[in-house]
């Protein structure tokens, strides 16, 4: 049940869009992290990002959710326009 359990996937991160969930599922995969994206289609049909529609959930395994979120914590930190 524990190994069920480690391999379960959780939300590290929400984007605004499809696009921006796209760049970080890339971005953790180059780490070798299992990424996948869950979103309402509807929204991501019509382009709607109006009450969560263009939301893009970004769920890694939950062994993995801890380095993931290491990661991105990272990548936010570096970010130039932060001052």
């Amino acid at each position: 049940m524990a190994e069920q359990e480690a391999g379960a996937p959780v939300v590290v991160h929400v984007a605004p869009t499809p696009a921006a969930a796209e760049v970080i599922k890339a971005k953790l995969e180059s780490y070798g992290i299992r990424v996948a994206l869950q979103y309402e289609s509807a929204g991501r049909v019509l382009g709607l990002t109006v009450d969560g529609w263009g939301e893009t959930r970004v769920l890694v395994p939950a062994a993995q959710a801890e380095e993931a979120r290491a990661i991105l914590a990272e990548e936010e930190g570096s970010c130039p326009s932060e001052g």
